[in-house]
């Protein structure tokens, strides 16, 4: 997965989180991807354990259970 994919992500779940992510045709703007791209990265959440859900009267995805999506590499300490 690129540098690209993983800021792309975890731009999205901000978005998710603030709830201020638009439509999914919004959405996909904001992100610089296609709408395609924007149902596999949500795909990709929900297989991870999200529960992502979209509501038709403020047009936002949102998490129906609090988190959020960390991704990166911690150092151990053990040599």
């Amino acid at each position: 997965m690129s540098q690209k994919v993983i800021h792309r992500i975890v731009r999205l779940d901000f978005l998710i989180r603030t709830k201020s992510t638009g439509t999914p045709k919004q959405l996909a703007k904001k992100l610089a991807i296609s709408e395609r791209t924007l149902y596999i990265y949500i795909a990709f959440l929900k297989q991870l354990g999200a529960v992502i859900r979209y509501c038709r009267s403020r047009n936002c995805y949102y998490y129906e259970e609090e988190g959020y999506f960390i991704c990166g590499f911690v150092k151990s300490g053990v040599s």
